[in-house]
């Protein structure tokens, strides 16, 4: 059964917003427009803030039956609703009988909206997110564009406007159309509310500024959102291009369009009858695509089969929030499918069913050449099974990426990793190891300390209650941990080290071809004060907590301490011989000592895990990342050929 996705999740990545106070009287609205406004706005509160218009059903379809009157559209056309929000207009579509729908949007919020609307309904539509400057669609695609609900002219640049234009083109076919519903400028310059406040239901109220520009091209906006319960909820500005039939005209010829023709103006007819803002009174414009078909490119022969084996999303999985996969998730899956599909050389196919997880990859076996090993759920999603996976590979011998069943053991028992750490003289805090008969504790060390399992990862049993100041919360919080993982497992009590949180990625094989990622580090800034500094499990897996959100910024770091850190780093990586690609996690004590906690030979794969956070910072974009890890792989495993490049790469079942 489809989950609504959890709102607090999705915000968290839609970017930051102020929230919690209002900067107060303001005197000129455009100095604070954020360059990129557009992509942290449009969230939850944007849903209930203009519900009176993109969320009235009504006015969707009156809308619909406009647009597929005036572009005189077929159920069989092909159409990208470009900059698609939430997803309305195409799910009107869908449920009229359209067959081949596309679903673009920046927000991430709204597209997993849109996602999680169409499954509600079993509506087949394509949604994605993504950049209108940069379209990941071929060329010569769609029959129809749209961009509806004035989602034109958000850019502080005219010109990245006319590059959105110049991709439309690109994506459309030979005589293709485009239709644009956009605000008119020329009413709003004249008539715009410089101020105006209005209630959202019963607990929310909206208090609105607006100016225009210097340059008198652009409607600033502010918004103040208070809920009255909790006092405001986000002081927030924007600005939107104010396109006259002129401007819009001269803006489509110079992108090549042809044919342009103005279809009269539409106003909705709101529920509320109070401030529409920018939808008050818009423009409804065509265009059409006169270009030859383009000539199609060479395909790149794809010379490598690779399965992608991932967690089983139809099992319990105990280290998430409710033990179910969710929206974020398969949100993540998505973004790693879109990733991988940038890659020619390859074809790519994904096992989940752990039911079946042996047949179908004795099934593959002959026309496999690698598996790209990414269940770090463990075999049927059990923490304990991870290093059953590769274990498994081996059996059936078949090459994959990453580490080894005894590196996982390794890492994953952290008293095992501390006594190598030791052996090597690599510094690691002080700590004890408990059993479940333990009852007292002697520590080596004084308080604050932190509590935490001896065994696992996903920072499973690590919250803000482990860290410990006395003890009496250190009895409270053995209990809990006990409570939480079973009676019969043990326990770390170790020094908690108040200083910076580290974290260092290596892709490659030492000592033969490898790339040190940048070191990151936790920032805690945005915590209470009486907030321990730890990222455990409320970080990555609880949206309602202050931990979620926090971010990693690049470490600034003494040289020496630097090359510390990685040169240590490096020794462990062979001493545990992890293989392709690892995540080593430091923090300095209160002297400004590196010490050693963790080491992860099957780090977070996802598009926003601390190893792709990395990656960015040094210029690596998450597909370029995941090539990496694949061709580390190829080199080791010695795959020169292409003699599986022509099989069959499918599976009956």
């Amino acid at each position: 059964m489809s989950q609504e996705p959890p709102r607090g999740a999705l915000l968290k990545r839609i970017g930051k917003r102020k929230s919690g106070k209002s900067l107060g009287p303001v005197s000129n609205l455009e100095e604070y427009v954020p360059q990129d406004w557009w992509s942290r706005i449009f969230n939850s509160l944007y849903l209930k803030t203009d519900a009176d218009v993109v969320e009235d059903q009504k006015i969707t379809k009156q809308e619909v039956d406009l647009f597929t009157s005036v572009l005189q559209l077929s159920k069989e056309d092909r159409i990208l609703d470009l900059c698609c929000g939430q997803g309305r207009h195409s799910l009107e579509l869908a449920r009229r009988g359209f067959k081949h729908l596309y679903g673009l949007d920046r927000s991430r919020y709204l597209i997993q909206k849109a996602k999680y609307r169409a499954r509600k309904e079993n509506l087949c539509i394509k949604f994605k997110e993504g950049d209108a400057r940069k379209l990941s669609y071929p060329t010569d695609n769609f029959d129809v564009v749209m961009i509806l609900g004035n989602s034109f002219g958000y850019f502080e640049s005219i010109h990245d406007d006319l590059r959105v234009l110049e991709e439309v083109r690109r994506v459309l076919k030979p005589w293709g159309k485009l239709l644009i519903d956009v605000a008119d400028g020329n009413y709003l310059r004249e008539n715009f509310q410089p101020r105006s406040w209005e209630w959202i239901g019963k607990k929310y109220f909206v208090c609105r500024e607006r100016s225009l520009s210097v340059d008198k091209q652009r409607l600033i906006s502010r918004e103040v959102i208070t809920y009255v319960n909790k006092g405001v909820v986000a002081d927030q500005f924007y600005a939107e291009r104010l396109y006259s039939r002129e401007l819009l005209s001269e803006i489509l010829d110079k992108a090549k369009f042809s044919q342009i023709s103005f279809h009269g103006q539409i106003s909705p007819n709101s529920q509320r009858n109070q401030d529409l803002g920018m939808m008050e009174k818009r423009i409804i414009i065509t265009a059409t695509v006169k270009k030859e078909w383009s000539g199609k490119p060479k395909e790149t022969s794809r010379t490598k089969n690779v399965v992608v084996l991932l967690g089983d999303p139809s099992k319990k999985d105990i280290v998430k929030p409710n033990s179910v996969f969710d929206e974020d998730d398969y949100y993540a899956i998505d973004r790693l499918k879109g990733a991988l599909k940038e890659l020619k050389d390859y074809n790519f196919y994904y096992l989940t069913e752990h039911a079946s997880l042996i047949h179908d990859l004795e099934k593959l076996k002959p026309k496999v050449d690698f598996v790209l090993n990414l269940c770090d759920e463990g075999y049927e999603n059990d923490p304990l099974k991870e290093p059953h996976i590769p274990a498994l590979l081996e059996i059936l011998d078949i090459p994959y990426t990453g580490s080894g069943p005894q590196a996982i053991v390794n890492c994953f028992d952290k008293l095992i990793l501390k006594g190598i750490a030791k052996e090597m003289n690599i510094p690691v805090p002080a700590s004890i190891f408990v059993t479940s008969e333990d009852s007292t504790f002697e520590l080596p060390f004084n308080f604050p300390g932190i509590v935490k399992p001896a065994f696992g990862d996903g920072s499973f049993g690590i919250t803000q209650s482990s860290v410990v100041n006395n003890m009496e919360q250190l009895f409270d919080a053995v209990s809990e941990l006990r409570y939480k993982l079973g009676y019969d497992k043990e326990i770390i009590i170790e020094e908690f080290l108040p200083g910076k949180d580290l974290s260092v990625g290596i892709i490659g094989n030492p000592p033969e071809s490898y790339r040190i990622l940048p070191i990151i580090e936790a920032d805690y800034s945005s915590l209470p004060p009486e907030y321990p500094h730890i990222s455990g499990y409320e970080s990555k897996w609880l949206p309602n907590s202050p931990y979620w959100k926090l971010e990693s910024i690049p470490a600034n770091l003494p040289e020496q301490m630097e090359n510390f850190i990685i040169e240590m780093s490096l020794k462990l990586f062979a001493r545990l011989k992890i293989k392709d690609y690892a995540r080593f996690d430091w923090r300095l004590d209160a002297n400004g000592t590196p010490k050693f906690l963790e080491a992860n030979p099957n780090p977070g794969w996802c598009w926003d895990g601390h190893l792709a956070k990395m990656a960015q910072i040094a210029g690596i974009t998450y597909t370029k990342m995941l090539e990496m890890i694949l061709s580390i792989t190829e080199r080791r495993i010695k795959i020169r050929g292409n003699s599986k490049s022509d099989a069959v790469f499918t599976i009956n079942k």
